[in-house]
């Protein structure tokens, strides 16, 4: 029996209604939590506290949005479409059709050079290839990458919003551009407006800063310990989707605490093979994925959060070893290759 008939079975694709309906209260309860705690402490340097609560808020709410995104929340297509979009516009403040776009893409293909948005060069290479291929300071940044890519990850935030806006405003057909560009706007609007009116400037821009820093750092790492390091798919590599899923990625050990953490990417085998099951039923799956590829010689990668991360950036540092050396004299290094 397949592992899909063995899932369907034991009834693991029904929906969790009221496990997301308690997450999505505790997470208004939050938000409202942080708003009472911002308007307390006044014009006070303990408003970072409340910066970096409002980062992990705001994290878990694109933990949702994701999930939404998957179907995985609500009974129909539209009416997930409608959640997501609705947390990830005003909640989250980034553009909920280029997260869809790239994210549908990656799932597609994970790994796959060429395929994957994932692994495509950024401020830092994920494949000896494209290491190589730079130059000056971008070379400069992944010789180091192994170093670098944590504290880069609290710029990250930045770079997700700039990247959603700017998707927003090419030249393409964009599906609810002027909806979500308002909202947007609405948004940072009424958000940078209290934020400015209530601190002074200086301590206006530090809260910012550290949102957005607490932000991008989860997000970042929540998503870099999935399959950062894991195989990378050749584009030319014909592999079948069960193998090609499981290979790819990375399950993070720790059960119900490390799925809060991480809002369920902890189970991230189980997730690509059955994109559109539930958070709470993620955990059952695992068992059955697990034995059957057991059975069938197939690698299953589990191991602790703290090994992820050490897996990361030892593979981050071997990959940017790869790129050029910005400050090797060219002349020098051709007579050392003779």
């Amino acid at each position: 029996m397949t592992v899909s008939r063995q899932v369907k079975d034991a009834g693991l694709l029904k929906r969790s209604h009221l496990f997301y309906l308690s997450l999505g209260i505790g997470l208004l309860l939050a938000l409202g939590g942080a708003i009472t705690g911002f308007v307390l402490f006044g014009e006070s340097w303990y408003q970072l506290l409340i910066a970096g609560a409002l980062g992990i808020i705001f994290t878990q709410g694109a933990f949702l949005a994701h999930e939404a995104s998957h179907r995985q929340v609500l009974s129909s297509g539209p009416a997930n479409d409608r959640l997501g979009r609705l947390v990830v516009v005003l909640f989250v403040g980034m553009s909920y059709q280029w997260w869809m776009t790239k994210h549908t893409r990656h799932h597609a293909n994970p790994n796959r050079v060429g395929k994957d948005p994932d692994i495509e060069i950024d401020t830092v290479a994920f494949t000896e290839q494209s290491a190589a291929s730079q130059r000056g300071l971008s070379a400069w940044i992944m010789r180091h990458q192994g170093w670098l890519f944590y504290p880069l990850m609290l710029l990250e935030g930045l770079n997700l919003h700039v990247h959603s806006i700017r998707s927003l405003v090419e030249r393409r057909r964009v599906e609810g551009r002027w909806f979500e560009l308002g909202m947007i706007a609405l948004r940072f609007t009424i958000y940078l407006g209290v934020i400015f009116w209530v601190l002074p400037v200086g301590m206006a821009f530090a809260f910012l800063g550290v949102q957005l820093a607490v932000f991008g750092f989860y997000m970042g790492t929540a998503f870099a310990v999935n399959h950062t390091g894991m195989p990378i798919i050749p584009a030319e590599a014909k592999l079948d989707f069960f193998t090609k899923q499981v290979r790819t990625s990375r399950n993070i050990s720790g059960g119900v605490w490390a799925s809060a953490l991480l809002g369920g990417l902890n189970y991230q085998v189980e997730h690509h093979l059955f994109p559109n099951m539930a958070r709470p039923q993620l955990a059952k799956a695992r068992a059955l994925v697990r034995e059957h590829c057991r059975e069938n010689g197939i690698p299953y990668t589990e191991m602790t959060l703290g090994r992820a991360h050490l897996h990361v950036v030892r593979y981050m540092h071997r990959v940017g070893l790869a790129a050029p050396d910005p400050f090797a004299c060219p002349l020098a290094a051709q007579y050392r290759r003779v």
